[in-house]
Parts: structure tokens; C-alpha cells; sequence
């Protein structure tokens, strides 16, 4: 069976930045993905900023999938070439099933809008039964992003559910 009608997905997001974890900059970005995926429907139980760190990454993906169990985690922020930038590493690390299907639509469809796309370094994959999605950092890349593959997720969701799709 499908998600029942009035049940609305569990979602966290993980705002990774040092300048917005340090208050040097206000975090839109996270923003702008609580407000896109209340379309799923989804409501957001966790929002947090953390610096850039890979073990605290990995700690916070660990604990939302383990202990609360989301049903989605959208990070956005540390996808990109910087040596600060350990999103992709710190998710792979806690990753069961890697989804990559998910990113390549990301970047594929926004190469159409830039170039830069190509350099987006996002994974996507399972732990137990939630889905963890990584997403630029900059807002007109991750509202790009997740318009792009919103519609599919609530079937992906509910497959890893084990509802019927």
C-alpha cells in the first residue's frame, strides 16, 4: 500500500557550511529545501548547521537514520573541490546502497542551466530505510536540484518502505 493520506514523510535537513555553522552567513539554502519539500508531502523534523568536519557529518547522518529513522536527509553544502568540502566522503561512509541514479539526474539536468553542474560531487544512497541525498550549497543549486528529482521521490521512499509502488 501506498503512504496512507493523512502520513507525511520524515525529513531532515543538514545544513554543512563553517561560515553558516559560525554565524558568518545566514543559511538560505537550507531554507529554500524545507520549504521545496513540503510538497512531498514531507514535514522536516530536523534542521541543523554544522561545520564542515567529516566525523561530525557522519555522526548526524548516523544518528537521523539509526535513532530517529527519517525517512529522507537532505543535506546541502560541502559537495564541491575545496579541501574542506567532505560531504560525498563523510555520506559514503555511512552509506548501505549507494543510489547514484539520483545525483546524475541532478547534475544532467542542471548542466542545462550551467556548465558547473559538472562539478557537483553529490552521492545519494540508503542506510536501513532512509534515503540520504547530498545537494549543492549555493541556493539556485539545490532548488535546481531537488525540483529536478521531487517527483520521483515519494515512489523511491516508499520502496524502501517495502509500501507498495
Amino acid at each position: 500500500m501506498h503512504k496512507p493520506e493523512n502520513e507525511i514523510y520524515k525529513v531532515a535537513v543538514l545544513t554543512i557550511s563553517d561560515k553558516c555553522s559560525k554565524g558568518q552567513r545566514q543559511d538560505q539554502t537550507g531554507k529554500i529545501c524545507q520549504e521545496l519539500i513540503k510538497s512531498l508531502p514531507a514535514q522536516v523534523l530536523q534542521y541543523e548547521i554544522i561545520p564542515d568536519e567529516l566525523e561530525i557529518i557522519k555522526e548526524k547522518l548516523i544518528f537521523y537514520c539509526d535513532n530517529l529513522k527519517l525517512d529522507l536527509v537532505l543535506t546541502n553544502g560541502g559537495t564541491g573541490f575545496t579541501s574542506r568540502d567532505v560531504t560525498p566522503e563523510a555520506t559514503k561512509l555511512v552509506l548501505e546502497k549507494e543510489v547514484p541514479g539520483i545525483p546524475e539526474a541532478m547534475r544532467m539536468e542542471c548542466f542545462k542551466f550551467t556548465k558547473r553542474a559538472m562539478l557537483s560531487r553529490s552521492v545519494s544512497g540508503i542506510r536501513g530505510k532512509t534515503l540520504i541525498i547530498n545537494l549543492p550549497g549555493s541556493t539556485k543549486g539545490a532548488k535546481e536540484s531537488l525540483e529536478v528529482i521531487l517527483d520521483g521521490l515519494a515512489h523511491g521512499l516508499d520502496m524502501i518502505a517495502e509500501r507498495e509502488h
